[in-house]
């Protein structure tokens, strides 16, 4: 990597949003932002304390953003697309205990019902029963994703931007794409794989009512004041084969950048899991760049690899392994990464950690890159 010429830095907190917005139109002259996500760190310190200690006291997440001088993925724009029934849908919950939760959805074809379950070690919950025990309740869900349309909420935008000013573009994440919305959302993984052996029928039916949904959402979008949308789809390359992405979610993504593209959207997709048997299908996704693809030492692909898969047409978002926030890991270790990832992706990069900084991070370690990449782009 060549010297950095060190100069004052100039990306401060007020250019993050501009820089955001110029690196994704391929208008800032190389530089880079440093945008990590640090919600795991900071929530399960609130969820165990109720407030950050030592010089953070007291601090909410975006005003730790500032502090450590680093822009932030606004995913809290998420309020401004909002869901809505064309015929009403009757929704409650039983309390069954302290940690568990049945939740019921009446539909005119019956009734879907799941378990939402939660730990005391964190604020996070998980589905512990799914909606699908029948092939009742797979039409009950096609009935439901066809009857569900989506609106821009303009009142929490301009909310948003003035809680959120200047950190970075306002983001959101959509509807999951069809097999991925079954196997996080509705079905669980293993309900998801056998229907699709079973009886691969109905679950196509069920995919196209799910991304007919997702697109009344991108064609809301497509209107709106947006201009990056990601597609949160929590992807593991090991849980689906290359028949099933090649045969449901590259033509999916295919359908939906075509239409957020020519609206001028920046398309990108969250592939969190192992990406080496998919990184090839990275430039035929239509994506304008992937999010959260975790190198080596803690995913299962090289930078080098990951560079060879998105060439110089894709962009990468993130990049930096979790791990290597944790003091088990030697600095020098994070350093290397860092430059690495800037000497390969740079331009089209916008440095973040794959996929969050975990709970045992060291939060200094986020200013620490912070300064590598003030240097680098002051050099330029």
């Amino acid at each position: 990597m060549k010297e950095f010429i060190t100069k004052d830095p100039d990306n401060s907190p007020e250019d993050f949003l501009k820089l955001n917005r110029e690196i994704i139109n391929g208008t800032a002259n190389g530089k880079v932002l440093w945008q990590p996500r640090i919600d795991c760190w900071y929530d399960d310190r609130i969820f165990t304390h109720g407030k950050l200690s030592g010089q953070y006291e007291g601090m909410s997440r975006m005003e730790l953003y500032r502090e450590l001088g680093c822009s932030a993925r606004l995913y809290e724009y998420n309020n401004c697309l909002e869901r809505f029934e064309i015929e009403p849908v009757m929704r409650r919950s039983e309390k069954l205990s302290q940690l568990h939760t049945r939740h019921y959805i009446e539909t005119p074809l019956g009734t879907l019902t799941y378990i939402e379950s939660r730990n005391k070690s964190n604020g996070g919950s998980y589905k512990s029963e799914w909606m699908v025990k029948s092939e009742k309740d797979i039409r009950k869900l096609i009935w439901l994703e066809n009857n569900t349309h989506w609106k821009f909420n303009r009142e929490n935008w301009i909310l948003n931007n003035t809680l959120y000013k200047n950190l970075g573009l306002p983001c959101l994440f959509i509807q999951r794409i069809n097999i991925q919305h079954a196997i996080i959302d509705t079905f669980g993984y293993e309900c998801t794989v056998e229907w699709l052996y079973d009886n691969p029928k109905i679950m196509e039916e069920y995919f196209e009512a799910s991304e007919n949904s997702a697109m009344r959402s991108i064609n809301a979008l497509a209107l709106s004041p947006f201009e990056w949308i990601n597609f949160g789809d929590n992807i593991h390359g090991r849980l689906i084969t290359n028949e099933w992405f090649e045969k449901y979610i590259l033509p999916a993504y295919h359908r939906r950048c075509e239409t957020l593209k020519r609206a001028g959207k920046f398309t990108f997709a969250h592939w969190d899991g192992d990406c080496a048997p998919i990184l090839k299908y990275a430039k035929e996704s239509s994506l304008d760049a992937i999010e959260a693809i975790s190198p080596l030492p803690q995913g299962d692909v090289t930078l080098e690899e990951i560079k060879e898969a998105l060439g110089d047409e894709v962009f990468l978002i993130d990049g930096i392994p979790a791990i290597l926030f944790d003091e088990i890991y030697p600095i020098q270790q994070l350093e290397a990464m860092v430059e690495k990832l800037i000497d390969l992706f740079a331009p089209k990069l916008i440095l973040g950690i794959s996929d969050e900084m975990s709970s045992t991070g060291d939060i200094e370690r986020i200013r620490f890159v912070g300064e590598i990449v003030d240097k680098y782009n002051a050099s330029l």
